[in-house]
C-alpha cells in the first residue's frame, strides 16, 4: 500500500486525534486504544490505523509510524509528536495538537465558505449560458433565418455558439476536457510560478500573508511548548507557508538566531513581511522566557485579522461579481431580443 498518497478528511483526522487523546489522558495503553479505535474505523481510516498497530507491534515509535502519512500528518506534527515521546508527555501534546487541528479545521472552513458563494455565482452563470445556447438560440435562430433579416453581431456570435456546441457536441467536450487537462498539468508544472501570481493580486496577497504568518506562529507556538528548539521550529515552520518571501524570511530569521541573535532581530530585517506587533509581541515573549505563549497570542490576533480580511474580499467580490455576471447575461438577452425589436418595429412602421 502506497502510505503517502494516503488521505483523510478533517473531521476524520480531527475525531482520530480527539479520541485517542482521550484515550491515552484516560490511562489506556497506546496499542489498545489504537486496537480500539479500530473496531469502529472505515476505509482509509482503518487502513491507517493496521499500519499504525502494525508498526507498535514491531517495537516502532508513534511518529515513526504517523510519519508514513504525509497527507495527513504534516512535518509539523511528527515531530512534535516525536519531541513529545522522547519526553513522555504524549498525553498533553495530543490535547494540543487536538485543539490546534480543530482551530485550523475551523480556519479552513472560513476561508471555503468565504469563497463558496462567488464560485457558486459563477457556476450558475455557466448554467445559464449553457441554457441559452442550447434550449432558447436553437428556436430563436429558425425564426430569424426565415425571416431572413440582418442580425447584429452579439447575435450573429450567440448563434455561431449555440451551432457549434450542438453539431460538435463531443468535439466541443473533448477540447474543454483536454484544456482543463492541460491547465492542470501547467499548474503542476508552474505551480510556484502560478501561484506567486495569484498571491500578487491586491486583496489575495494581503489574505494570504496574513493566513501564512497565523500558521506559522500558531506552528511555533505547538513546536516550542513539545520543547523543540527555536532553530528545529523555524526549519520546519518553513513548509507550512505558502508564499516563497515568507519562507525566505523565516529561513533569515533561523540564520540569524544562528548567529545569537534573538528572533525579534531576525524579523526586524523583514518588516515589510512581519508586522510591528508581531515582533514587539516576540520581544516581550522573549524577555519574559514565555515565546511560546507570544506565538500562540499572536496567532489568536491574526485570525481575527484574517477574518476581518475574509469580510472585506467577500464584501468587494460578491456585488462586483453580481454586476459582471449580470451585464454578461443582460448582453445575451438584448442580443436575442434587440433583432426580435426590429423585426416588431419594421411590423409596426407597414
Amino acid at each position: 500500500m502506497n502510505t503517502k498518497r494516503l488521505t483523510l478528511s478533517s473531521s476524520d483526522k480531527l475525531s482520530f486525534i480527539s479520541n485517542l487523546s482521550t484515550m491515552i489522558n484516560a490511562g489506556i495503553p497506546i496499542l489498545e486504544a489504537i486496537d480500539s479505535l479500530l473496531e469502529e474505523s472505515k476505509e482509509n481510516t482503518k487502513k491507517m490505523l493496521e499500519i499504525i498497530r502494525e508498526d507498535l507491534i514491531q517495537g516502532k515509535r508513534v511518529y515513526a509510524s504517523l510519519s508514513k502519512f504525509p497527507e495527513i500528518f504534516d512535518k509539523v506534527t511528527v515531530n512534535i509528536i516525536r519531541a513529545s515521546e522522547e519526553a513522555g508527555t504524549l498525553d498533553i501534546v495530543l490535547k494540543d495538537v487536538k485543539e490546534e487541528t480543530k482551530k485550523e479545521i475551523e480556519f479552513t472552513d472560513k476561508i471555503k465558505s468565504a469563497i463558496t458563494y462567488p464560485l457558486l455565482i459563477v457556476v450558475i452563470f455557466f448554467g445559464v449560458l449553457l441554457l441559452i445556447l442550447t434550449v432558447v438560440i436553437p428556436k430563436i435562430a429558425t425564426v430569424f433565418e426565415r425571416l431572413n433579416i440582418v442580425l447584429p453581431l452579439p447575435t450573429k456570435i450567440l448563434i455561431f455558439l449555440s451551432k457549434l456546441l450542438l453539431t460538435y457536441t463531443i468535439p466541443v467536450i473533448a477540447i474543454v476536457a483536454g484544456i482543463t487537462i492541460g491547465m492542470i498539468f501547467l499548474y503542476r508544472l508552474q505551480r510556484e510560478w502560478i501561484l506567486k501570481a495569484i498571491y500578487s493580486l491586491p486583496l489575495i496577497c494581503k489574505l494570504v500573508k496574513e493566513i501564512d504568518l497565523s500558521r506559522f506562529s500558531r506552528s511555533m507556538y505547538l513546536l516550542l511548548t513539545s520543547g523543540i528548539t527555536i532553530t528545529s521550529a523555524l526549519e520546519l515552520t518553513e513548509g507550512v507557508v505558502m508564499r516563497h518571501d515568507i519562507a525566505m524570511s523565516i529561513s533569515l530569521a533561523k540564520e540569524k538566531v544562528l548567529a545569537g541573535k534573538e528572533l525579534s532581530e531576525g524579523f526586524k530585517v523583514k518588516r515589510e513581511i512581519f508586522p510591528s506587533i508581531m515582533i514587539k509581541i516576540i520581544q516581550a515573549g522573549e524577555q519574559t522566557g514565555t515565546l511560546d505563549k507570544s506565538m500562540q497570542d499572536i496567532s489568536e490576533h491574526l485570525n481575527y485579522e484574517v477574518e476581518n480580511t475574509l469580510k472585506t474580499l467577500t464584501t468587494v467580490l460578491e456585488p462586483l461579481i453580481l454586476v459582471v455576471v449580470g451585464i454578461l447575461v443582460g448582453g445575451m438577452m438584448l442580443s436575442i431580443l434587440a433583432p426580435i425589436y426590429g423585426i416588431i418595429g419594421q411590423v409596426g412602421g407597414r
